[in-house]
């Protein structure tokens, strides 16, 4: 029963409640600290203060404001003004998408910063839905809760700022990562009318899930912003802290314990991997990415459905909300493919739970379910794409990313085996087998401060609750995902990614329900956290020696590898011990400390009771350890200041490559069509060369005939072709590249005109890095910019220079 794992009671008087008048500033002060420090962050990141005014002013009155009227009109107040907030923002992310997508559709992308100004005005002239403008039905929440959420907000905000402090807003000697500049051209894109294309590939269609660069597009045309400096800067911290206010109410909402949420909100989004300093690395460490928009966004809709399906898997009744379970599911599917099939296979996993107990029909649960299957079907039509039709089943396909097989057994497997188990492990007979079964129950270890929660459903009071396995059967889908599918570039690790915050809130849920006294729990977790940052290093003169890798990558051996795996599970077994024993004598101290009050009763405990505490520490402690990690090193990073590049960069682009791309942004007209002799990095274009550039279109703002396809469908799905990665592949149509390249080496006056009539060009960007260009091309075109290797033509009418 249920009853078992309670803690024992102290009958001790409840204190009155303090309603003094510092109370309410008090609880104000911590968000204001984090509203300052978000300005200040954004001010050393070089954004101007009349953009970060603009920016602000969107995010509070074209996303917030009307969202949390909606969601207060939808689902009712939460009973405070930081929940509402942030459930408010959620909504409005998903409102500003529709009003996006109704203003892509229509051409009326210039009406788009006044989508909020009709919600507000229904919301101001009806008279039943003005109580919406204030918090309904009070429910405050202690002050310690504000202050722990404003130092887990804080954490999230340092954290971005590591982020984005080596990255410098162009135009500036130096590189992005490739992923960025791809995303930054999908921002460009989506500010203009449908049907969007994919802008490095003109004229084919942008098949991605691409609503996070919508996002993002949307909050540059509302505030006028340079899409750049909105995603490299601006968009990021916003969105991250609303997924913790979600994450923090559900783990309130579920537990019932007002401290879940900020412990939640903290470990779900800076809680790394617990591997105590071994060298062997556990893929999915976070749920979030800087350099992934679309997994980070995600995280948003993902959580504020989670939150819902948890009442439709209760049978509590939705009401008017219910139209928000297939819209969300849509974002979901759109946002990130990844995101939704693990919350739809845990509600499948909770309907066919329940139909078996109560040999009962659950009605509810079968319609979301269905809207979900349906949403992800239609999110599969309109944005699957981009390499997702590349996932392939391979069990254990992740192993190639982890370095005891990617070292040993690896290398002989090819770059894209087509097997159902990566061919190393038969090969090597059961020595293969037994790394393969190494690496795997390691992997299980580091991440258990993230399903070390489903250790509810051993309980039979929390078997009958519907959520406990809406929530294991996610987190158990995302891991198996993560394992079943094979991606050449690891990308089923979303699978798992986006199922962290999952996981961390039901492990959270299951220490609330140990009911232990809090020093049972606050002494392993500082232990915890005092054992990562020994083993991680993070602290000079404070570190626990870190377990030496076996040679190097190539001389490292099997027998080496699994030895490290031994003593790396032996250092496990010692830290889950010592937590254990932690708890239990804390609990044994606390209890001799409550016995020696007379009118107290005592109940006895048992071994179950002892076994809870135990795990109650373990967990406590994984927790610490997991959120100790991340947030030393972020520390850590804060107070260093970065160290120069130094050395060659040979994927670096010049100041005027930069500024010539800018340069075309600003006065090329929205619809132009560029053609550039750009396709690969390092900017020169060679044989099988990497065809990620992808600068010219992002920071250029402007689709080309032809310039980087590494991240096309047809290249991404020859991944494996003559044992070359899809990144490396040719492009498909080689016609269509001798037109476009021809013009800058051997240029006519034909060719011209053709690129012009059947493409609509009418720029070129010839960058001499990249490629000759022959001087005939500026008798032939208008020079209009020359700066460093990059000269801009501009084509006129055909037949005329």
């Amino acid at each position: 029963m249920a009853d078992t794992l309670l803690a024992e009671r102290v009958n001790t008087p409840t204190p009155a409640p303090r309603r003094g008048a510092l109370v309410p500033v008090l609880s104000t002060l911590p968000w204001v600290l984090v509203i300052v420090a978000l300005l200040v962050v954004w001010s050393r990141g070089s954004v101007p203060a009349p953009v970060i005014a603009r920016f602000s002013a969107y995010w509070v009155l074209a996303l917030v404001l009307p969202g949390a009227l909606v969601y207060r009109a939808l689902r009712g107040s939460r009973g405070n003004l930081p929940e509402d907030l942030g459930y408010g923002a959620a909504t409005g992310l998903l409102l500003e998408i529709i009003a996006w997508a109704l203003a892509a559709a229509t051409g009326q992308q210039s009406l788009l910063r006044w989508w909020a100004l009709p919600v507000l005005v229904v919301f101001a002239a009806v008279p039943g839905l003005r109580r919406h403008w204030r918090v309904g039905e009070r429910r405050p929440l202690p002050l310690a809760w504000h202050w722990a959420m404003g130092a887990a907000l804080l954490v999230v905000l340092a954290w971005g700022y590591t982020q984005w402090r080596t990255v410098p807003l162009p135009p500036v000697y130096g590189g992005y990562y490739q992923d960025i500049l791809y995303h930054l051209g999908l921002v460009q894109e989506l500010t203009r009318a449908m049907p969007f294309e994919l802008p490095h590939v003109a004229g084919e269609a942008l098949r991605y899930h691409y609503l996070s660069d919508a996002h993002i597009a949307s909050g540059s045309m509302i505030t006028g912003i340079s899409p750049a400096v909105v995603l490299l800067r601006l968009w990021l911290v916003p969105v991250i802290g609303t997924a913790v206010l979600l994450a923090a109410g559900l783990a309130r909402d579920l537990s019932g314990a007002v401290w879940a949420g900020p412990v939640a909100a903290l470990a779900a989004f800076t809680g790394a991997t617990v591997t105590l300093g071994s060298p062997v690395g556990v893929s999915g460490e976070m749920p979030l990415s800087y350099a992934s928009p679309s997994q980070t966004y995600a995280l948003v809709p993902l959580l504020l459905l989670a939150g819902l399906i948890v009442d439709v898997a209760r049978g509590r009744a939705l009401g008017a909300a219910w139209p928000l379970v297939p819209v969300l599911g849509l974002v979901c599917a759109g946002a990130k493919s990844s995101a939704l099939p693990p919350l739809i296979a845990g509600l499948g996993l909770t309907a066919v739970v329940f139909w078996w107990r109560k040999r009962q029909v659950p009605r509810p649960a079968l319609v979301a379910l269905a809207c979900l299957v349906a949403a992800m079907a239609l999110g599969f039509r309109l944005f699957a794409g981009g390499g997702a039709g590349t996932l392939r089943v391979q069990a254990l396909a992740l192993l190639h990313f982890i370095a005891p097989y990617a070292e040993t057994l690896g290398p002989g497997d090819g770059i894209w085996p087509s097997a159902p188990l990566p061919p190393g492990i038969n090969d090597a007979g059961a020595l293969g087998w037994l790394l393969a079964f190494a690496v795997v129950v390691w992997w299980v270890l580091g991440q258990a401060p993230r399903w070390v929660g489903m250790s509810l459903l051993v309980d039979r009071g929390h078997r009958a609750d519907p959520a406990v396995w809406l929530l294991a059967g996610t987190v158990l889908a995302g891991a198996g995902a993560t394992w079943v599918f094979q991606h050449p570039s690891i990308s089923q690790i979303y699978f798992w990614m986006g199922v962290i915050p999952v996981g961390v809130v039901l492990t959270t849920w299951s220490l609330a329900e140990a009911r232990a006294p809090w020093p049972v729990l606050v002494v392993p977790a500082v232990a915890g956290a005092l054992a990562g940052l020994a083993t991680a290093g993070t602290v000079v003169g404070f570190a626990v020696p870190r377990i030496s890798r076996p040679g190097t990558p190539i001389t490292s051996t099997i027998e080496g590898w699994l030895r490290v795996l031994g003593l790396s599970a032996a250092r496990y077994v010692l830290f889950v011990a010592v937590a254990a024993a932690l708890a239990v004598g804390v609990a044994a101290l606390w209890r001799g400390r409550v016995r020696s009050s007379p009118p107290v009763q005592v109940a006895p405990v048992g071994r179950r009771r002892v076994a809870t505490i135990a795990l109650a520490g373990v967990t406590a402690a994984m927790l610490g350890a997991s959120a100790a990690v991340v947030v030393g090193g972020t520390v850590r990073s804060v107070l260093t200041e970065p160290v120069p590049v130094t050395g060659p960069q040979p994927y670096a682009l010049t100041v005027d490559e930069m500024r010539a791309a800018l340069w075309l942004d600003d006065n090329a007209a929205d619809d132009d069509v560029v053609a550039t002799n750009v396709h690969c990095r390092p900017v020169r274009t060679t044989p099988h060369c990497d065809a990620r550039a992808f600068w010219v279109t992002g920071l250029g703002g402007h689709r080309a005939v032809v310039e980087s396809w590494g991240y096309t469908d047809a290249v991404v799905a020859a991944h494996g072709v003559e044992n070359l990665g899809y990144a490396r592949q040719n492009f498909p149509d080689q016609a269509l590249l001798a037109l476009n390249d021809g013009v800058f080496s051997t240029p006519t006056q034909a060719n011209l005109d053709r690129l012009r009539t059947e493409h609509g060009v009418r720029w070129l960007f010839a960058d001499s890095r990249a490629g000759a260009v022959s001087a005939e091309l500026a008798g032939l075109a208008q020079v209009r910019l020359v700066a460093g290797p990059v000269t801009v033509y501009e084509l006129t009418r055909p037949g005329r220079p």
